[in-house]
């Protein structure tokens, strides 16, 4: 199994986003029973509320559900619980890096670097643009996606895709 935690600042915008993108991603390709798949902040400052207004619209567009989902706060020890810690930004690597005591195994990286344009994630809460953000994160979540599948799914899981 695949364990990937996506990390923002708040987790009520870009990291429910990718985590919920993500999740339909790998249900639509028949591989849900691969891979776990959550979100958390490197911040307290949200923590227990539910995800954005704008981005449960926005997902919502997109025929994807956040009911349920409540920020939480990334913790040291999420850095043994999963294989991949994935940040929107170079801010949040910062912190996570700080959170989890050092990358020693290599397993925290930015979103958009699995993308043939590697960037940041700007931040719909400040920017307002959850367009953009949507865009950007699909983008992501479907290199990672593909990137994963090329390093770690056997064949014969792909037989769905």
């Amino acid at each position: 199994m695949i364990k990937i935690l996506f990390v923002c600042l708040g987790n009520i915008c870009r990291s429910p986003m990718a985590e919920f993108i993500m999740k339909d991603l790998v249900e639509k390709r028949g591989l849900s029973d691969q891979f776990q798949i959550a979100s958390a902040a490197t911040s307290s400052e949200e923590h227990g509320n539910p995800v954005d207004r704008r981005a449960r619209q926005k997902l919502s567009q997109k025929g994807i559900s956040a009911d349920g989902k409540h920020a939480v706060q990334m913790r040291r020890q999420d850095y043994a619980a999963y294989d991949y810690l994935i940040g929107m930004e170079q801010r949040n690597l910062s912190a996570m890096d700080r959170i989890a005591g050092g990358d020693p195994e290599g397993k925290i990286h930015r979103l958009l670097d699995f993308s043939s344009r590697p960037r940041d994630i700007s931040d719909p809460w400040y920017t307002g643009d959850f367009d953009t953000a949507y865009e950007d994160i699909y983008e992501g979540c479907q290199c990672l996606l593909d990137d994963l599948i090329r390093r770690h799914i056997s064949r014969s899981a792909l037989h769905n895709i």
